[in-house]
């Protein structure tokens, strides 16, 4: 284990603790060396031009997600979306799966609800784009006025108005007249801008709306893997924690036992039999807390990877580091200023902005419009009779008329609003911009985190490392000097103590490097780990050969039992409120 910390040391360029200079030491030597280091911040490349003013998705760069499930775990696809269990045999847990981490990752991208969500968010972001692209097609519209019309109608008169007819005339007059017709009339209207100033920006918005989406399932795909390869190191930590917990009982009871047998023979005292069972209440409390750890984690993975409702996940690898570091820290993070789609995301805002502000001056500005109306109507019947008898419904009249003309529009004044909008759409844009300095700070931050955090697992598994193996040693030695009869049960005990916290400092440790090295491939893109030699410290804990005492289940009692058990009477108890 020492070997691997130290090439994780050398891979990673870490300077061990002993090396280390002093405060005096440290603070020359950076008074010498920073002033010849510093660069003129004014001639760092603009990451407009790196990146370009409206970066796009390289389909090469990103690992695709998967698609379809291994035939060894076909049977895990998740749920229908809408599903929802109404009866307790539905969610009881039937089966304990073991996965290792490559197929605990495939199912998450397969089944994942998160990463579909954000799939349809593309879609919807490309049909939008599809919406602004037909501004550049014209319209046709279809518009009719009674598919048919049935009109009928009555008029009466003043009489007195009633024109008479003259001598040298016959006009015939009635003070009422009818009217009845069957009518039909459609339009047809051809619309194309030839000339519209908001149209080119807003498919320019629309275009970096959709490259931003794009973005965003690259950035959501990667925070699953990350969170689910995390998830899946703290399932083995807490399998190493049960492990470690049933080692700490089952020592327990074989110490207790064995103090009871001494104390029955002579050789002690009734105080190393009450150590011997306070430190098997400590393991057995130990025990459960790593028994209720291991199945939140457990359940915790099962949601991330949407699994079906009755199956639960469990961890077909014991933990052990994934493999050493080969970048510096200067390396790691200029390769996350290049690899973050997050910084891609926000140059792509000040584009989206400008184009807005761009559109929003095109409301005073004119538009040029080529406009096309095709008429036709048909009319049957006739109007203005003085009885319905006289009205001739085969008496028809049908026309066509067509026109053709060039429309243009221009708001003079509009209260200054499209300037207003402009400015607020600019003022956005140059908030993305200091939204992009505040990304980059970050983004070397999270680097810098998990480099440091990655340094200091590696000292931590060579610390602890070393100290389960003493711990051990210090067990076994305290356990044959109370056989001699030279030593007391509190030493074992206190040894004990001191082996199952090693143990479970160094289950730790592989969790945080494994951690930590999982940030770091999701931050900088980099994903060529130096493979790692096999740990001398294994896994699980070797074999003894000593007497193995069993562990008996401990039924699940009542709290307030327990409680009343210790001291409290039944008629001392009171009534407790329900919560809701």
């Amino acid at each position: 284990m020492r070997r691997i910390a130290a090439a994780v040391v050398l891979a990673t360029g870490v300077v061990a603790a002993s090396s280390v200079p002093v405060r005096g030491q440290e603070s020359e030597s950076a008074q010498a060396v920073l002033p010849e280091s510093r660069t003129d911040q004014t001639t760092l490349p603009d990451a407009i031009d790196l990146k370009g003013g409206r970066p796009r998705v390289d389909p090469t760069t990103p690992d695709p997600a998967a698609t379809n499930l291994s035939d060894s775990v076909g049977d895990l696809s998740g749920p229908p979306t809408l599903s929802l269990p109404n009866q307790p045999e539905q969610v009881r847990i039937k089966e304990l799966r073991p996965l290792t981490l490559e197929e605990v990752l495939q199912i998450a991208e397969v089944n994942s609800p998160t990463l579909k969500a954000v799939v349809k968010q593309e879609e919807q972001a490309k049909s939008s784009l599809r919406a602004a692209i037909s501004a550049w097609y014209p319209t046709l519209d279809l518009s009719a006025n009674g598919l048919p019309e049935y009109f009928k109608s009555y008029t009466y008169r003043n009489p007195k108005y009633v024109p008479q007819p003259t001598p040298f005339e016959v006009l015939e007059t009635s003070r009422e007249t009818y009217g009845r017709q069957w009518r039909v009339s459609a339009n047809l209207r051809l619309s194309w801008d030839i000339i519209n100033p908001a149209r080119v920006p807003q498919i320019a918005a629309a275009r970096d709306s959709y490259e931003r989406v794009r973005h965003a399932y690259i950035v959501a795909l990667r925070d699953l893997r990350l969170e689910t390869a995390t998830a899946y190191f703290r399932l083995q930590e807490s399998d190493e924690g049960v492990r470690i917990g049933q080692d700490s009982v089952r020592a327990s009871l074989i110490s207790l036992r064995d103090a009871r047998a001494r104390y029955n023979a002579g050789v002690n005292t009734k105080l190393e039999v009450l150590e011997a069972e306070t430190q098997l209440a400590r393991d057995k409390r130990l025990l459960t807390d790593r028994l209720t750890t291991q199945q939140l984690t457990r359940r915790n993975l099962a949601r991330l990877m949407n699994l079906p409702q009755d199956v639960t996940p469990t961890a077909a690898t014991p933990a052990r580091p994934l493999g050493l570091w080969g970048s510096s820290l200067q390396e790691s993070i200029t390769a996350a200023y290049r690899f973050r789609e997050e910084l891609d995301q926000l140059i792509l805002d000040v584009s989206i902005a400008n184009s807005q502000a761009n559109a929003s001056l095109a409301a005073v500005q004119p538009v040029l419009s080529f406009i096309n109306n095709s008429n036709t109507f048909r009319i049957e019947g006739q109007t203005g009779r003085y009885s319905y008898g006289d009205i001739d419904m085969d008496d028809y009249r049908w026309g066509v008329d067509n026109s053709t003309l060039l429309a243009a529009t221009w708001r003079l004044f509009d209260g200054g609003r499209a300037r207003a909008e402009y400015r607020r759409f600019k003022q956005a844009a140059e908030e993305s911009e200091q939204n992009f300095a505040a990304q980059r700070d970050l983004i070397r931050l999270e680097v810098e985190q998990s480099f440091v955090s990655l340094r200091a697992a590696i000292q931590d598994i060579e610390t602890t490392s070393s100290e389960v193996i003493s711990s051990r040693e210090s067990l076994r030695l305290s356990q044959l000097r109370v056989q001699a009869g030279v030593s007391a049960q509190r030493e074992v005990v206190d040894n004990q103590r001191d082996l199952t916290n090693a143990e479970i400092n160094y289950a730790g440790a592989i969790r945080e490097y494994n951690v930590s090295l999982a940030e770091l491939r999701r931050r900088t893109g980099l994903d060529a780990l130096i493979g790692c030699p096999t740990p001398e410290l294994p896994s699980q804990k070797p074999e003894t050969g000593g007497i193995e005492m069993p562990i008996e289940p401990t039924p699940l009692k009542s709290a307030c039992t327990a409680v009343t058990a210790e001291g409290q009477t039944g008629a001392d108890s009171q009534p407790v409120q329900p919560l809701w």
